[in-house]
């Protein structure tokens, strides 16, 4: 089995990072809060997912990412966005400062 580690950085990154990540979840099944629907339950043979998610001893599926920004707004949007729950609080990092001029 391969796993794949992304790594989303700067504020396109981030952005662009959130919205891959809900079009996985869709792909595979997976919900908004990391558990998987019962359409994707129902087929065991498939753990194509297992490249992108780890699982948690719960059971729930977290992404195989970090997303980081210097602009704490931007790592907000996604810490209160509908995906909320998927990731872990330790993925999202954000500084105190701007970068921008």
């Amino acid at each position: 089995m391969r796993e794949c580690i992304c790594l989303h950085v700067g504020q396109s990154g981030v952005q662009l990072g959130s919205a891959v990540w809900e079009l996985y979840c869709l792909e595979h099944g997976i919900s908004q809060d990391g558990c998987l629907t019962d359409a994707q339950l129902a087929d065991e043979d498939d753990t194509s997912f297992h490249t992108f998610f780890s699982q948690t001893q719960q059971g729930k599926l977290c992404p195989r990412a970090v997303l980081v920004d210097l602009e704490e707004s931007v790592i907000d949007e996604v810490r209160v966005g509908s995906y909320r729950d998927l990731f872990h609080p330790a993925q999202l990092i954000s500084g105190k400062e701007d970068a921008a001029n």
